[in-house]
C-alpha cells in the first residue's frame, strides 16, 4: 500500500492559518501533487480558521497519503465544542460549505480530547476521481454528516442521458404545431419561465467556440442564410450569442422570454414561415427555424436559423435544429459549470487572502480600512464601515468610494443620513432617503445607490456594520451579497481582535511604565545612560526592569545624597505573574535601601519575599550596587552584588575589559542564602556596563552575542565614548545582530565615571 504522512502543530493565532497552507502546499509538493494543492491548500485555510474562531485551540494539520486519496485533517482541541453545520446553524459558522465543494468527501471525527474534520481529494490522474461538487449560488448535492464517511465513499454526481435518435427523429419528438415536437421528458414543464443568465456563457472561451462552431454547422445542415445563438439575460431580455451569415448583422429589437411562442416556453423547436413570428420580427426574417436551448429546467437562449424567403424550413428541418440544439445546450452547460467553477474558485482565493491581510493587522483603525479597501470595488462601488461602543452609538469610522473624488461628498451624505441600522442579520438599508434633499441632489445620484448593510457581530454581540452601495442601475448579484456576508463575519473577528489588542497594549503599556523609574538622577562624578526595549508587539508586560535612584538620606532632610543605588534585574517569564513579582522586587529595593540597609542585607531580604509568594513568586536574576563619590581621587567607588545576572563588564581606558563581580545564586531557589559584595573602584574615563540576558543572548542563527568575548569584544570598540555614545552604540549592535526582531527585552545601564 502506497502510505505517506506528514503532520504539524499550529497556535491558536490568526498567523497560523497562512503557516498551515504553507505547510500543505509544500508537502503536496514534495510528493508531486501540485494539481490539487490548490484546493487542498483552500480547504485547509477554512478549517484553520474554524479552529481558530470557534474551538480557539492550538490545532494539528496532518497529511496522509492512501491509496488513490489525499487525505487532510485538521485537528483542533476542543471536542465538546461543536462545529457549524452548513444549512443548519451556518449562520455563523464559515468554511463548510466551501469543503462540500471542494472535496471529494469529509467529515468529523472526535475523541475524549480532540476534534478534527478531514476531507478527501483523488489523487490526480486516479481512476474514478470525482468531480468537484455544487458551485456558487447552486445547492450542495449532500450535506455532510458528524459521522466520518467511510473510505472511497461516492460523491453524487449530475449526469444528464443523452436520449438516442434516428435521422427522422420520431423518438426524441412528440409536439404540437408546426416542427414543434417537445422534448422527451419535458413536455409541459415550461423551460422558458425561468430564464438563466448567458451573460457568463460570454466570458467563456469556451462557450464561445461552441456557439461559433454551432451557428456554422446550422448554416451547413440546413442550408439557411443566417443563423445565431440568442442568450438569455436575468431580466428576460434576449442578447445575440454567435452569429453568422445574414444574422450577423439583425438587430435583436425588445426580444424577451415573455415575448416567445408557447413552443418555446414548451421547450419544443419550432418552424415560423412567415414574420409574423416575434423571434422572426426581431431579427427581419421572413422564415425561421428555432429550437431552445436549456439547462437544469432553465432557459438559457435559442438557436435559430433564418432565410429572406416564406417557408424556407420544413417541419424536418425543426427537428434537425432541436438534435443541434440538444448538442449544444451539453457543451454549453459544460462552459457554464466550468465558468461558474472558475468564478468560485476566484472568489473563494479571494476570501482567502482577504483573511490573511485582516489577520496581518491588529490596528483597529487600519482593520476597518482594509475592509472597506476589499469591498471596492470588487463587490462594490462603495463602502462606509461602522464603529459601535458601549457608549455611544454607532460611529461613521470609515468611507471608502471607488472614484476618490466623491469619497468626501459619500462621508457628508452618511453623516446626515439615517443611523447605522441596528440589524442583526445581512439586508437592504435605506438610510440614505433620510439626508437632507440638498445635500442627496449634490452627491450626483449616489442617494439613489442601492444599499446593503451587514452587522459585524463578534463573540455573540455587533459591534458594528458594513455598508455598501452600488448605483441604482447595477443591481447586487447573489454571489457578491453571499461573498460580502462572508467576508463581514471575518472582519468582525478581525475588528475585534484589533479591539482586544488595543485596549491589552494600552493597559500593558500603563502597567510596564509603572514598573519602571520615573526619572534618573544626576550623580556628581558620573555619566548614567539606560535602554530599555521590551519584545513583542507590546502586548505583554516584560520581565526586565532597571532604577537608579538616591540613598543615604532621609527624605526631606537638608543634607545632599551621598549615596546613590542602582539595579537590573531580569523575573522569569512575561505577563501579570513576572510583573507581580518585578514591582514586588523594584519598591522593596527603594524601601529596603532607605532604610540603610547593606546591598547584600536587601538581597538576602528580596530572596525571602520571593520564597513567601510561594507559588506565585518567580526566579529573579539581579544585580543591585551602591555608589559613593571617592574623595580627592575623582570617580566613584561601588560595591555591588550579582544574584545569578550575567555579570558586569568594566572598560579601561586603554581598552581593556574585565569582569567586575563574582557569580552568586539567583533570587527564589534557596533560602538561607548568604551573599557578599564585590568592590569597583571606578576611574575617570572608566566604564561600567550592566546588561540583561537579552543582550548576551541576543541570537542569530546558532550563535549568541554573549559567545565567546562577543559582549567584551564589543565593549572594547567603545574606548573614549561618552555613557550615552556606549548605550546607543550597545543597543544598536544587539538589533543588528539578527535578522529577526529580539524576543527577549533587553535592558542596559551604563556608568561611566567623568
Amino acid at each position: 500500500m502506497d502510505r505517506q504522512t506528514a503532520s504539524a502543530t499550529f497556535p491558536s493565532a490568526a498567523p497560523a492559518v497562512a503557516d498551515a497552507r504553507r505547510f500543505v502546499r509544500k508537502v503536496l509538493a514534495d510528493w508531486g501533487m501540485d494539481e490539487v494543492a490548490d484546493d487542498a491548500v483552500l480547504a485547509t485555510s477554512e478549517l484553520a480558521t474554524n479552529a481558530i474562531a470557534y474551538a480557539g485551540t492550538s490545532f494539528e494539520v496532518s497529511c496522509r497519503l492512501e491509496d488513490g486519496d489525499i487525505k487532510v485533517e485538521v485537528r483542533d482541541r476542543h471536542p465538546t465544542r461543536g462545529i457549524d453545520m452548513p444549512g443548519v446553524t451556518a449562520s455563523s459558522g464559515r468554511g463548510l460549505p466551501s469543503i462540500s465543494r471542494l472535496a471529494a468527501s469529509w467529515g468529523v471525527s472526535y475523541d475524549r480530547r480532540t476534534k478534527g474534520v478531514w476531507f478527501r481529494l483523488p489523487r490526480p490522474g486516479a481512476s474514478g476521481a470525482a468531480v468537484p461538487g455544487s458551485l456558487a449560488g447552486e445547492p450542495a448535492e449532500a450535506g455532510p454528516s458528524a459521522e466520518p464517511a467511510g473510505d472511497g465513499a461516492p460523491r453524487r454526481e449530475r449526469t444528464r442521458e443523452r436520449a438516442a435518435r434516428d435521422g427522422s427523429g420520431e423518438s426524441a419528438r412528440d409536439g404540437s404545431g408546426p416542427g414543434g415536437q417537445a422534448r422527451e421528458g419535458r413536455l409541459g414543464e415550461g423551460v422558458g419561465e425561468v430564464p438563466a443568465a448567458g451573460d457568463r456563457l460570454l466570458r467563456s472561451p469556451t462557450a464561445v467556440e461552441s456557439m461559433e462552431d454551432g451557428v456554422a454547422g446550422v448554416r451547413d445542415v440546413l442550408g439557411a442564410e443566417g443563423a445565431a445563438v440568442l442568450l438569455t439575460e436575468r431580466d428576460g431580455r434576449l442578447i445575440m450569442g454567435a452569429s453568422a451569415g445574414t444574422a450577423a448583422e439583425m438587430p435583436l429589437g425588445e426580444l424577451s422570454v415573455a415575448g416567445l411562442g408557447p413552443a418555446a416556453r414548451a421547450g419544443s423547436a419550432w418552424v415560423a414561415s412567415d414574420a409574423s413570428d416575434p423571434t422572426a420580427a426581431a431579427l427581419q426574417a421572413r422564415s425561421l427555424a428555432a429550437a431552445p436551448l436549456e439547462s437544469q429546467g432553465r432557459l438559457t437562449g435559442l438557436l435559430v436559423a433564418v432565410s429572406s424567403v416564406s417557408g424556407r424550413f420544413a417541419e424536418a428541418d425543426g427537428a434537425r435544429l432541436g438534435r443541434l440544439a440538444d448538442e449544444m445546450s451539453l457543451s454549453l452547460e459544460k462552459a457554464r459549470v466550468g465558468e461558474l467553477e472558475r468564478s468560485w474558485r476566484g472568489w473563494l482565493s479571494f476570501v482567502a487572502e482577504a483573511s490573511d491581510l485582516l489577520a496581518g493587522t491588529l490596528d483597529q483603525e487600519r482593520t476597518m480600512a482594509l475592509v472597506a479597501q476589499l469591498v471596492v470595488p470588487r463587490l462594490a462601488t462603495w463602502c462606509a464601515v461602522y464603529n459601535v461602543t458601549e457608549s455611544e452609538p454607532d460611529r461613521l469610522a470609515y468611507v471608502w468610494h471607488a472614484d476618490e473624488n466623491r469619497a468626501d461628498g459619500l462621508r457628508e451624505l452618511l453623516e446626515h443620513a439615517g443611523a447605522a441600522p441596528p440589524m442583526d442579520v445581512p439586508g437592504p438599508w435605506n438610510g440614505l432617503a433620510a439626508a437632507p434633499a440638498e445635500l442627496r441632489a449634490a452627491t450626483g445620484g449616489t442617494a439613489a445607490d442601492q444599499v446593503y448593510a451587514f452587522p459585524l457581530i463578534a463573540r455573540g454581540r455587533r459591534i458594528g456594520t458594513i455598508v455598501i452601495g452600488r448605483p441604482s442601475g447595477d443591481r447586487f448579484p447573489r454571489s457578491a451579497i453571499e461573498l460580502a456576508e462572508e467576508l463581514s463575519r471575518r472582519a468582525a473577528l478581525a475588528v475585534d481582535n484589533a479591539r482586544l489588542f488595543s485596549a491589552q497594549t494600552a493597559m500593558s503599556s500603563a502597567l510596564q511604565r509603572s514598573l519602571l523609574p520615573p526619572g534618573i538622577p544626576e550623580i556628581p562624578g558620573l555619566e548614567v545612560a539606560v535602554v530599555y526595549e521590551p519584545a513583542g508587539e507590546g502586548s505583554e508586560v516584560g520581565g526586565d526592569f532597571y532604577d537608579v535612584f538616591e540613598s543615604g538620606r532621609r527624605p526631606g532632610g537638608p543634607a545632599a545624597a551621598s549615596h546613590w543605588r542602582f539595579a537590573i534585574g531580569d523575573v522569569c517569564g512575561t505577563g501579570p505573574e513576572a510583573a507581580a513579582v518585578t514591582g514586588l522586587a523594584r519598591h522593596a529595593l527603594r524601601i529596603l535601601a532607605a532604610e540603610d540597609m547593606s546591598v547584600p542585607g536587601v538581597l538576602g531580604r528580596l530572596n525571602r519575599l520571593i520564597l513567601g509568594e510561594g507559588e506565585r513568586g518567580r526566579l529573579l536574576t539581579l544585580l543591585h550596587g551602591e555608589i559613593a563619590a571617592r574623595r580627592g581621587a575623582g570617580g566613584v567607588t561601588i560595591r555591588l552584588t550579582s544574584a545569578g545576572h550575567p555579570p558586569p563588564l568594566v572598560l579601561a581606558t586603554d581598552g581593556t575589559v574585565r569582569e567586575a563581580a563574582s557569580p552568586q545564586p539567583l533570587l527564589g531557589v534557596f533560602d538561607g542564602v548568604e551573599f557578599h559584595t564585590d568592590t569597583i573602584d571606578l576611574r575617570r574615563g572608566e566604564v561600567l556596563l550592566c546588561v540583561t540576558d537579552g543582550v548576551t543572548e541576543r541570537r542569530s542563527g546558532n550563535r549568541l552575542l554573549g559567545d565567546g568575548e562577543g559582549l567584551e569584544n564589543l565593549l572594547a570598540d567603545c574606548t573614549g565614548l561618552s555613557a550615552g555614545a556606549v548605550a546607543a552604540r550597545i543597543q544598536r549592535a544587539v538589533r543588528d545582530f539578527g535578522p529577526e526582531p529580539s524576543n527577549d527585552d533587553v535592558a542596559l545601564i551604563v556608568l561611566r565615571a567623568s
